[in-house]
Formats: structure tokens, C-alpha cells, sequence
């Protein structure tokens, strides 16, 4: 699996640690976000990861901002985009089962490092369950499809 990640200036060292995390695992990682700790808009971030799952060019993206709020907003405006912000691997799992989200957004002032990695191997690791959630994923396609 190849993933996407980007970042904001609050989350340049949450984001080594995950990306590292992630290579360790086995998953190949493609840095959209900064490397500084100069001021960054994380919707420049958020945009590149997004751009990059609708083109295929990464199976999925990890977001991170201060709260992970401002960059999944700005990823979600990506048409075909369902990001999600999870604070706890529970709404991570389930998010992946239920929503087929395709970006994961969290905070880097709202976790820490391991409960981050926590989040993400269960993001990762789950799979869209499909039946009845697929009728529901496709009505909220179908409502940015009328509203876009």
C-alpha cells in the first residue's frame, strides 16, 4: 500500500515519527507536507494528499494539523474525498469499515506519538465492510455530486 501523508508547521515531528512508523510496517510514503517549522497553511497539504488518492497516485493519505479539524475541512473539499478526524483508534477502525474514509486526519496537539501510531495501524488495517454501509457511502457520493 502506498500512502500519502502531509502536514502543517505544528506536525513536521508527528509526521516523522508516523511516516517512520509507516516504513517500518512496510508501506511505501509519499511526504506532501512541510519539512519546516516556519509558518505552513495546511490546506496546501491537505490539497496535494487529496489530489493524489482521487489520481491514484497513493491508495490512501494521513493529514495532520494542530487539530486535525482545519486539514481534514480542506481535504474534504476535494471531490471524492472522505476524510476523517479521529482522536482514538476506535473511530479510526470504524470510520475505514462504515465510511471507506481514504485520508485520515489527526492533531498533533491532540495526541501523542504512540497513541498516533495506534490510530493509524488501526486505520490501516481495516477494510470497508460494504453492504449496507456501500448504500450509504454512495448517498453521501450522490449528495456531493449534487452540491458540487
Amino acid at each position: 500500500m502506498k500512502i500519502g501523508i502531509g502536514n502543517d508547521h505544528s506536525a513536521v515531528e508527528l509526521k516523522n515519527e508516523i511516516l517512520k512508523h509507516l516504513v517500518n510496517r512496510g508501506f511505501e510514503v509519499v511526504n506532501y507536507g512541510t519539512d519546516n517549522a516556519e509558518s505552513y497553511n495546511y490546506a496546501f497539504a491537505a490539497e496535494k494528499v487529496s489530489n493524489a488518492v482521487i489520481q491514484g497516485d497513493v491508495d490512501c493519505g494521513i493529514c495532520i494539523c494542530g487539530t486535525g479539524i482545519g486539514i481534514s475541512i480542506a481535504c474534504n473539499k476535494v471531490k471524492g474525498i472522505r476524510a476523517c478526524v479521529c482522536s482514538e483508534p476506535f473511530s479510526a477502525k470504524l470510520s475505514k469499515q462504515h465510511n471507506n474514509t481514504n485520508i485520515l486526519c489527526f492533531g498533533a496537539r491532540v495526541v501523542g506519538v504512540e497513541l498516533a501510531k495506534m490510530i493509524v495501524d488501526e486505520w490501516v488495517n481495516a477494510t470497508f465492510e460494504g453492504g449496507r454501509h456501500a448504500e450509504r457511502v454512495a448517498t453521501i457520493m450522490d449528495i456531493e455530486n449534487r452540491n458540487c
